[in-house]
């Protein structure tokens, strides 16, 4: 799997997981006497649709970009993977409606994961950029 396909798939379930979770705020909206969803449902129904849409974007860059193929693939996949951790995280908050900010009393773990989470797409965009930067002005 190359990384641009990689993007344009993580596009597609990402998108669809936001129209899953849109039915699932829906049916929470329904059912509230306040007519709303969890924080977490909507956070996890609207990340999805931004992240499908910022998987778009993922795949235009690797395809200006002209980096090596290994490094492109390396910062997508840290890019769509701390994406869908991000997306799972707060469906299993929604799930589970035991906060509506899950870094009140979070373990150390979670501030851990957060760093990782924003080197982790910060860097492997950046990675990304640097390519269409160099592809660009060559």
């Amino acid at each position: 799997m190359t990384a641009y396909q990689l993007a344009i798939v993580s596009a597609g379930v990402f998108f669809l997981n936001a129209l899953l979770t849109g039915v699932w705020k829906y049916q929470q909206i329904c059912a509230s006497d306040q007519a709303r969803a969890h924080p977490y449902v909507d956070i996890a129904h609207r990340t999805s649709l931004m992240y499908s849409f910022a998987a778009l974007l993922v795949a235009t860059f690797v395809e200006i970009s002209q980096l090596s193929s290994t490094i492109e693939f390396v910062a997508t996949f840290f890019l769509v993977i701390y994406f869908a951790m991000a997306i799972i995280s707060y469906m299993v908050q929604g799930f589970l409606k035991t906060t509506e900010n899950q870094f009140i009393n979070a373990p150390p773990v979670v501030g851990w994961f957060m760093w990782s989470l924003i080197i982790a797409e910060i860097g492997g965009f950046c990675v990304l950029l640097f390519g269409v930067i160099t592809a660009i002005f060559e």
